[in-house]
This record gives C-alpha cells, structure tokens and sequence, in this order.
C-alpha cells in the first residue's frame, strides 16, 4: 500500500487525467485498436514504476515471437506481476485472470482495456467457456497470459505447482509457450516498503507445438515449472 500511495503522489498531476483516460478506455474498449489501448497502459506503467521506484531488469526478448499468436506462463508472485510484464513486453496481450480480482479498482479497469477473461474456478462449463474462446483468439493472433499456478505464491520466489488445465488452451490453439521466470514481483505491492527494489523479468525459449503435442498437459505444467524454477534459482543464487 505504501508503494502505491508513493506512485499516486509522485505523479499526482498526471493521476486524475490518467485515471479518466484509463476508465474512459475501459467502457470504449471498441474506439481504439489493441496498440492504441496498450500504449496507454504502458505509458501509465512507466510512470507509476518510476514514480514508484521500481525498476525492471528485462531478459530474453529476443525469445519473444516476432509473430503474435502465443501465450505467457509466468510464476505468480503477487498483484504487481501483470504490470511488470507490461513494461518488459512490447508486443500487447490480454489475461486471463481469476474471477476474485475482476472487481479490484485499477485491475478492474486495466482488464477491461485488455478484454481479459476472468474464470470461475468452481464453475466447469465456465473455464471451458473461456479456454475455447482463448484457444480461438490465439489462433486468430492474439497473446494470451495464465498464471499456472492458479494463485499467487505468498511465499517469495518460491513457486507453487503448475496446474495442468492451465495449458488446454495453448494445446487446443497448437501455439508457442513462453515461460516466465519472475523473480522479486512480489516486493512492490506485497511488501510494506517504499524501498528502491529491481523486478527481474525472463522470457524463457518458447516451447513450440511440435515440442510438446504428445506431452499431457500437466506433463507441459511440469516441464515450464522446471524451466522457470532453474532460472529463479541460478539468478537468486547469484544475489546471496
């Protein structure tokens, strides 16, 4: 909370005229093109990271397809995640999110601007609304990013496990799987610090279909759980 304030104060001109932009966006989302809407998100993410004091230490874009149609699986550390992301990647994507955080102020109105999904968890016939209708955005071009692990972690950089069903939708649209190693996303907003902090952002190889089509999808869970657990452990190894 204390970042947050830190953001809203260092840009506290610029606050009100964002904010009506962002909801203005929000309830127009078919006036402007997906470049248009993400440029606006990323202009109001730079400005609240560096009003916030937070830095984003980006590796691996050049594993990033040049060609849209693919999805992001990062580890999930806390509310911050998607914003990190947002800075680190040029190219726009959407969400899809749990259905709890579909009413949080800011997230609410970022997801909007996305056309994000959110799923019920407890709801079947939902999830496997939203999973074929990503499936089918995906192959028509869009970037698509699910958080594996269902929840965020609470627990540092330690990653919880990656969930299966998580991946039906890239398995169903046959596209590259991005794994993304988080590390530190945890401290800007699940941390009562308004100390400098560094979020360090992995875009991991892609898994191509070809890699992984006669894989099950919690075989794909565990294998993008490896892959991003190595790279949080080499890279916080280093920090000790």
């Amino acid at each position: 909370m204390k970042r947050i304030l830190l953001m809203v104060f260092k840009n506290i001109l610029l606050v009100p005229v964002m904010w009506c932009k962002l909801c203005y966006y929000a309830g127009h989302v078919e006036k402007y093109t997906e470049q248009q809407i993400y440029k606006m998100l990323t202009f109001i993410v730079l400005r609240a990271n560096k009003g916030g004091r937070v830095t984003i230490d980006v590796h691996g874009k050049e594993n990033i397809p040049e060609k849209d149609g693919f999805m992001f699986f990062p580890n999930h550390q806390g509310m911050y995640d998607v914003l990190a992301i947002v800075e680190a990647c040029s190219h726009p994507f959407s969400v899809v999110a749990k259905k709890e955080v579909e009413n949080v102020q800011f997230l609410k109105q970022v997801f909007k601007c996305m056309k994000a999904y959110t799923m019920d968890r407890s709801d079947v016939r939902q999830a496997m609304k939203v999973i074929t209708a990503v499936s089918k955005e995906v192959e028509n071009g869009r970037n698509y990013l699910i958080f594996p692990e269902g929840t965020r972690s609470k627990n540092g950089n330690h990653v919880q496990e990656f969930k299966g069903g998580s991946f039906k939708a890239a398995t169903k649209a046959k596209c590259p799987i991005i794994p993304v190693a988080l590390i530190d996303s945890f401290k800007p907003f699940d941390t009562n610090s308004i100390e400098p902090v560094t979020v360090q952002v992995h875009f991991l190889k892609p898994m191509l279909y070809e890699e992984y089509k006669d894989m099950k999808t919690n075989e794909i869970a565990g294998e993008v759980k490896r892959r991003i657990e190595e790279v949080i452990e080499k890279n916080t190894s280093e920090q000790k």
